[in-house]
């Protein structure tokens, strides 16, 4: 691993001590506090970019940002859910310290503080466009706009309506690789299916490949975005005091992904570009999530990070200071899509280490990926666009070409799993139940339950449970109508109604 320091001026030691109460600034500042821009993509794996080792997708912007700059390795979300990743990057709390806002198209309670009005407070003008916090209704829970900030058009829009010499905060949102894709786009993009690495969740099919490269030419997309807006930020003259952040909020589309606790859902890339601060070309090891964001942006700007933030700032990594290593971090999900009868959600909390995950799976009755046969936490989850990868393996799941896939992706699960990230990296072989690694999967599940209960988890403090039954602001979900097609290939019926 390569050794990340920080070279800092003077100047930049009485910025950042320069303290700061209750997001008010205290005094003014001898040089300005440095700008803070994040780009995100949306449901995209941790390593399918060029600077992490893909050998297909072409992502030469964000290549160049990450060789100017650091990348983590073992970087992760929150939860694998649109909703409540944002809402914990946002707080810098673990989503069962959120009430509603653990969970998909829901709430954030607007006694949960956002980091961009603490920054706003500060002196910061905010702005964020696309998704920001969401899917969900913030306008349902009373707060005057989305906790991701003011809303803008596009990122050369913010920048011609900033005040002179304020410091800013931007968050770019981007749509790519959200599906649905065009099926093809890949191909049309010159992406060579032959290439493309399947991993062994999956069937090396022609379908499959097929979707992969599809999803490949959305990141491409991405990358294009990255572009442009790095371009405009050099041509605003202010990239020399400006934070850079790209990541995602979770994991890929893809069958055994999104919405799942396994790397695949909760792995993410996350780059940091800090132009003069940080060495160049830098590679972490360090287990983070993206809550660290939070309490991260606050200690660049001067801010006082908020004693109820569970999320730990990154910037003594960043400076070569003493810096306390986590050996584990811990993630969870409760209800994803409405996908289950009665809106019930599949509850599970995981702690990873450098080498193992452990899952619990609080309520294994219950289908992981939804109710059959549209199986919704899957995308395409009503079944109502195509999904070449998931056809394939709903299609042929008493073959043996897709038997295993349809195991590992939608089959009920056990109460535990355990899996050896070293020797199992794609966590096929759950060893929860073999007693060679009993005493193991007791010591992890002891310390991810002192977790939980020192930070307020009601999973494990006997606390109300709540997720089942808070509000879903999409109605169209709870009575799904699969396509003509799907109605065709699978025998299904028109329209599937969760309420009864």
């Amino acid at each position: 691993m390569k050794t990340v320091t920080l070279s800092i001026t003077a100047s930049l030691l009485i910025l950042l001590t320069a303290c700061i109460s209750n997001g008010k600034k205290k005094e003014a500042r001898a040089e300005p506090r440095p700008n803070i821009l994040l780009l995100m993509s949306d449901n995209h794996n941790w390593d399918h970019l060029g600077i992490y080792g893909d050998k297909v997708v072409k992502t030469p912007n964000i290549d160049k940002v990450a060789r100017q700059g650091v990348r983590f390795n073992n970087a992760f979300c929150n939860s694998p859910s649109c909703t409540p990743a944002r809402a914990s990057m946002l707080t810098g709390q673990d989503i069962w310290r959120i009430e509603d806002g653990a969970n998909l198209w829901g709430i954030l309670p607007v006694k949960f503080e956002v980091y961009p009005d603490i920054l706003e407070a500060a002196g910061y003008q905010v702005g964020f466009d696309g998704k920001g916090w969401g899917p969900g209704s913030y306008e349902a829970n009373g707060r005057p706009r989305n906790p991701g900030g003011n809303r803008y058009d596009d990122f050369n829009t913010f920048l011609k309506s900033k005040k002179e010499g304020q410091p800013w905060h931007y968050w770019f949102n981007s749509l790519h690789p959200h599906r649905p894709y065009e099926v093809g786009s890949g191909q049309k993009a010159g992406i060579d299916l032959s290439r493309i690495e399947v991993p062994p969740y999956l069937p090396d099919t022609g379908d499959v490949r097929l979707d992969m490269a599809d999803y490949y030419a959305a990141i491409q997309l991405f990358d294009q975005e990255v572009g442009a807006i790095m371009e405009a930020l050099k041509n605003s003259g202010e990239l020399d005091n400006t934070i850079v952040v790209i990541c995602s909020d979770n994991g890929w589309q893809m069958p055994r992904g999104l919405a799942n606790l396994y790397d695949f859902g909760t792995r993410v890339p996350l780059i940091v570009y800090w132009p003069e601060r940080l060495k160049k070309n830098g590679s972490l090891e360090n287990l983070v999530t993206l809550k660290d964001l939070a309490p991260t942006f606050l200690d660049v700007a001067g801010v006082d990070i908020p004693e109820y933030m569970t999320g730990k700032s990154l910037l003594p990594l960043f400076e070569d200071k003493e810096y306390t290593k986590r050996d584990f971090v811990v993630y969870g999900r409760e209800r994803h899509a409405f996908v289950r009868q009665h809106g019930l959600g599949y509850p599970g909390r995981a702690i990873r280490t450098r080498d193992f995950l452990y899952i619990r799976n609080y309520e294994p009755s219950r289908w992981p990926a939804g109710d059959p046969p549209l199986y919704g936490d899957v995308d395409p989850y009503m079944l109502n666009y195509p999904g070449p990868a998931k056809f394939y393996i709903l299609k042929n799941k008493d073959k043996p070409s897709a038997r295993k896939a349809f195991d590992l992706a939608f089959a009920k699960r056990p109460a535990d799993e355990l899996y050896d990230i070293k020797n199992d990296p794609y966590q096929l072989h759950n060893l929860a139940a073999d007693p060679e690694y009993a005493a193991l999967k007791d010591s992890l599940l002891s310390r991810m339950v002192t977790y939980l209960r020192s930070t307020g988890d009601p999973r494990e403090t006997g606390g109300k449970i709540i997720w089942d039954d808070t509000e879903y602001f999409s109605e169209i979900d709870k009575t799904p109508r699969p396509s003509e097609e799907a109605i065709r290939i699978f025998d299904l019926d028109s329209i599937y109604n969760y309420l009864e």
